[in-house]
């Protein structure tokens, strides 16, 4: 047997490694030999670190049974009540050990911390809200507003032992509450604040530069500690000379932080620029492997200078000063000088990853994308999924002590899930909940899981589960509110809130909740009032700020959104997700002073795409840095200026006749956009926003046909001559003067205004993007925190292929909106791999496909079986059947399949817009509404014979097939689509009277489908029954002339509960 002398030099080296697992298994040989009291206490402190309470509670135990006066158990036990949820529990004990410290001598640094702990107990208890200290597990983390996925709360230990002077007893326990374990994102942004804040590096909305800020205490996500930099301690050094029994907690100084499960890297990396390939390449190196960034301690806030990393601890000294100045120099926007000081700390450790995340992002803001890819993905692969693993093997090797402990299954799959492991999660915590039928925790990771997987039935259960064991369990309430907010339930949603209030009024995350259910309802208003009332008890959450911005900003409010916008740039800046809010920020600001300037402007001078410097537009459209945006675009003018020209006038508010009409009309129409699917929220602001889209369409549209037949019954000619027409188009000068985005160099330049001044001399002035920028400019100014642009009017990014990405699997996870296509769309791959035999790769390389393969293929049942075939990361495009073009195939939509980190795959479609694909597409549009025009004008205008307008309503759908499979716009191609749908109808006096069927997503429909015909074939069978010939639709107020300036279409969109 080995001596207790090498037994407690191989302890310190395990700790040293935080090998915890194994360093458990020497403590039980040391208490085998001696029930030494201090063993038991660091026994359970080693527990405490593999997140197993339940064994840290029992250790406690019995070390108190021992010694009832033992400090360290006492503030043990109440941390692992206190993450399990048990806060009464956690306080009694503290007040317990407190009492004891009290009476006796006792080391003051524990009575201290004991003396933390109960303050902010009690606090939390009095106050009855969650943003305490010593907090649960579940906590959950802020959503982004702007349609990324959920977090899951996210927890971190931190440890700073200071040895005494003999370097004899070592204590291991956080020194005070403000670092007690279980510290999620929302404790350590909702703690007090330091007083003596430092200056930011540079102020959005005062200088060109953005500078991050953060402290030392950056980790790459993956794991639990900083493993690689730790190893390099000497262990011996832990051990005192006489081989005196060492308390465990302060023999680990640094950073020992829990499993950590931030957004995906995609949602950060958003911000550098690239075409298809590059953000595919992007997106599957990067956000698919690990999440790169660590939620920041306290420490790093007094530490305020930022960088995207942080400095490792043990790093020489020369390196760590390096690092700091390289990181200044990207901050500072001198990319150049950044990279060489990153290459020379690479050539002495080539894998160190703060390196590469420096380098990487220079390189990314530098816009050599290749380069940054390679930096991100060395970066990842230096602190490896290994560090999942590693968590994951030491919960099973403690789990081969006790095979049927739900407290080991509740905490693997807690950490399975973490890890995006939803499969193993919902294993693990099935079999937990079998065993422990009142683990209310595991019920609501179980929830999650099950969701993620789009078990919703099964997940609805287990979350309801949780909250019938304790009806006062907030963060099952919030967990359920926004799995219900997913589905698109917002009544359930609603409910789930109401009760979360009446348990708690002071729950800050329940007026954000609902404030950002109310603004996917179009809610606005109202959206408004609750997340002022979450911002008052807890002021310095950006996500609720730029969400309140943004909705003063839609309603037409510019000097209270620039106000949160300004508020949102200035808070404190610790995490990538706040980085992104406040470029984000920067960017609605200037947009939200445009509007303000065009307020009593006619809305027809409203024109983003004409006006904004295509500079502006891609960095918007991109969330990049905005230095290059402030060095090379002119600002808008000082708020009070804009605001002199941009506030709503009463009468943009006041009511006519008129005006109810057109409003009620614009309802009754615009609801039936709505898609009948899970995740689409039923929206009125949008509903009226497409209401008034198509009435417009429809009346513009008419009196152009009404031009084009005058000419046909005055020349008597056939209608294809008037084809071969000049089409005419009016420049006019932009009306913008030094706005948001205007070129430096063409602040005067001219530009077209589609869709707002006719050319009289000809009807068919009117062009098919015309029409459709009707719509666009409705989408524009309904939601203008949307970056809704026309591809083509970006600057370099159009020539390199922008484009869109829409996944239907994440990993594992189901993406609820648009996996009920994934079936479709898979079938659809398997046929356009056979047919053609072969592929591309992510470097738009051709893989060709032996025959050989094809029933592999066609025997193919998943994206793994796919996959295996090819061996590689692959995309494949759709056929498009060109009609302007004989026997001409189009590409349609790529259908991409990319290996991710955490065992599963991106399964997505993407759309480039190339220049060559453009030209193709506008061709074929051109074509497709003067098919459109020659079917309506002629003989069968004005028909009310549903059957003679058969070619029409063909025509308008081969229409919309094209511009489906196109897909112009940065976003929002799909509900303009479908509005220029319905107007065409409605200008044919065709009235759609139906609603979309339940699970059909028209855009889709357009996508997998090979040719317009069978498109059309597909939409037949629901559209055209719910046809109604109308002619009452002439009879509403004319759209432009009663909404005439853009002031009062926001007041229109904005007035709906009035």
């Amino acid at each position: 047997m080995p001596s207790a002398i090498s037994e407690r030099v191989e302890l310190a080296k395990l700790c040293s490694c935080r090998d915890w697992s194994k360093a458990i298994r020497v403590l039980d040989s040391l208490l085998v030999q001696s029930c030494a009291i201090q063993d038991i206490c660091n026994r359970a402190f080693c527990y405490s670190q593999l997140e197993l309470h339940k064994h840290v509670i029992k250790d406690c135990d019995r070390a108190l049974q021992l010694d009832p006066t033992l400090l360290q158990a006492y503030i043990l036990k109440g941390r692992a009540f206190s993450s399990l949820g048990r806060k009464d529990d956690a306080l009694l004990v503290w007040e317990q050990g407190f009492e004891h410290a009290l009476h006796q001598s006792a080391d003051l640094k524990q009575l201290l911390e004991l003396e933390e702990l109960l303050k902010f107990a009690k606090q939390d208890r009095s106050a009855g809200c969650e943003t305490h200290v010593v907090e649960s597990r579940l906590s959950i983390e802020s959503r982004n507003v702007l349609g990324i996925h959920s977090k899951s709360g996210d927890n971190f230990e931190i440890h700073k032992g200071i040895s005494d002077e003999g370097g004899r007893s070592l204590k291991l326990v956080p020194e005070s509450g403000c670092h007690t374990n279980e510290k999620s994102s929302e404790t350590s942004e909702n703690t007090s604040k330091e007083s003596d804040k430092s200056e930011l590096c540079s102020e959005l909305r005062d200088a060109p530069e953005i500078c991050c800020k953060s402290g030392d205490n950056f980790d790459m996500d993956n794991g639990r500690s900083e493993k690689k930099a730790e190893r390099n301690q000497k262990p011996g050094i832990l051990v005192n000379e006489t081989h005196d029994i060492f308390d465990l907690p302060n023999l680990v100084s640094g950073s020992c932080s829990g499993v950590n499960n931030a957004s995906e890297l995609s949602s950060r990396l958003s911000m550098i620029p690239g075409n298809l390939g590059d953000t595919s390449e992007i997106l599957s190196k990067s956000s698919n492997k690990a999440n790169m960034l660590n939620e920041v301690t306290d420490e790093a806030k007094r530490n305020k200078k930022l960088c995207v990393t942080r400095i490792s601890k043990t790093k020489s000294i020369s390196v760590d000063f390096r690092l700091s100045r390289g990181i200044a120099q990207v901050n500072e926007g001198k990319y150049a000088i950044a990279i060489s000081i990153f290459n020379q700390i690479l050539k002495e450790d080539p894998t160190y990853p703060e390196a590469l995340i420096g380098r990487g992002t220079a390189h990314a803001f530098k816009r050599e994308l290749r380069s940054a890819i390679d930096d991100f993905s060395k970066a990842i692969e230096s602190n490896p999924a290994a560090e999942s693993a590693e968590a994951i093997n030491d919960l099973t090797k403690a789990l081969e002590f006790e095979p049927n402990s739900a407290d080991i299954l509740h905490e693997r799959g807690i950490v399975s899930y973490k890890f995006k492991d939803f499969d193993a999660a919902v294993e693990d915590l099935s079999a937990c909940v079998k065993l422990d039928m009142d683990n209310m925790s595991a019920y609501t990771y179980l929830g999650l899981a099950l969701s993620s997987i789009g078990e919703y039935k099964r997940a609805e259960e287990a979350h309801l589960k949780a909250i019938q064991l304790d009806r006062n369990f907030l963060e099952a309430w919030a967990h359920l509110t926004q799995f219900y907010q997913d589905l698109a339930n917002s009544t359930k949603a609603l409910d789930c809130i109401n009760q979360v209030l009446q348990i708690d009024s002071r729950f800050a995350k329940a007026y954000h909740l609902r404030g950002l259910l109310l603004h996917g309802m179009g809610e606005h208003r109202k959206a408004i009032k609750d997340l002022s009332i979450g911002l008052s008890i807890e002021n310095a959450n950006i996500e609720s700020l730029y969400l309140r911005a943004s909705c003063y900003h839609a309603i037409g409010e510019y000097g209270e959104a620039v106000k949160d916008y300004d508020a949102t740039l200035d808070l404190e800046l610790d995490s990538m997700e706040k980085f992104v809010l406040q470029c984000l920020a920067f960017y609605q600001k200037e947009i939200a002073l445009y509007t303000a300037s065009k307020i009593n402007s006619e809305f027809c001078w409203f024109d983003i795409d004409g006006d904004i410097d295509p500079l502006f537009k891609e960095y918007w459209c991109k969330r990049l840095h905005p230095k290059n945006v402030c060095e090379k675009v002119y600002r808008q003018p000082p708020l009070r200026d804009s605001l002199k020209r941009g506030k709503l006038r009463k009468q943009d508010f006041a009511t006519t006749k008129q005006k109810i009409a057109l409003l009620l009309a614009a309802d009754s129409i615009g609801q039936k956009i709505q898609y009948d699917c899970n995740g689409f929220l039923s929206n009125k602001r949008q509903h009226r926003m497409a209401g008034l889209a198509i009435i417009e369409i429809a009346q513009k549209v008419a009196k152009a046909w009404r031009s084009v037949q005058n000419e046909w019954k005055h020349s008597n000619k056939s209608t294809s001559k008037y084809g071969k027409r000049v089409r005419r188009r009016i420049n006019i000068p932009s009306q913008n003067r030094g706005g948001a985005g205007c070129s430096t160099s063409s602040s005067s330049e001219t530009t077209t205004s589609y869709g707002v001044l006719e050319d009289r001399s000809s009807g068919r002035s009117m062009s098919w993007k015309d029409v459709y920028s009707m719509a666009v400019k409705w989408r524009q100014i309904s939601e203008p925190c949307d970056p809704v642009v026309w591809i083509n009017k970006l600057s370099e990014e159009f020539n390199s292929g922008f484009g869109s990405h829409t996944p239907m699997i994440l990993g594992q996870a189901k993406v609820i909106r648009y996996y009920q296509n994934y079936e479709r769309t898979f079938d659809v791959a398997k046929t356009i791999m056979k047919d053609k035999l072969f592929v591309h790769n992510k470097s738009d390389n051709i893989i060709d496909l032996p025959k050989d393969k094809i029933q592999a293929i066609i025997d193919a049942k998943n994206c793994s079986d796919l996959y295996n075939i090819v061996g590689e990361d692959f995309w494949l495009a759709t056929r498009c059947s060109s009609t302007a073009f004989e026997e001409k195939q189009l590409e349609g939509t790529r259908i991409t399949l990319v290996k991710m980190a955490e065992g599963g795959f991106d399964f997505a479609i993407r759309t480039p817009c190339m220049p060559s694909r453009w030209n193709e597409f506008d061709a074929e549009m051109a074509m497709a509404w003067e098919a459109v025009c020659n079917a309506y004008c002629g003989e069968t205008y004005g028909s009310t014979d549903f059957d003679v307008l058969e070619n029409v309503r063909d025509a308008i759908l081969r229409m919309t097939y094209y511009w489906y499979n196109f897909m112009p716009m940065s976003r929002g191609s799909a509900v303009v689509g479908f509005s220029v749908l319905l107007g065409l109808l409605l200008a044919a006096n065709m009235e759609f009277t139906g609603k979309i069927p339940k699970g059909i997503q028209v855009d889709w429909e357009a996508i997998l489908n090979f040719n317009p015909n069978s498109f059309a074939e597909s939409i037949k069978s629901w559209l055209y029954p719910s046809l109604k010939i109308t002619t009452s639709w002439k009879d509403y107020p004319d759209v432009a002339s009663t909404l005439a300036t853009t002031g009062s279409v926001v007041a229109a969109l904005s007035s709906y509960d009035d």
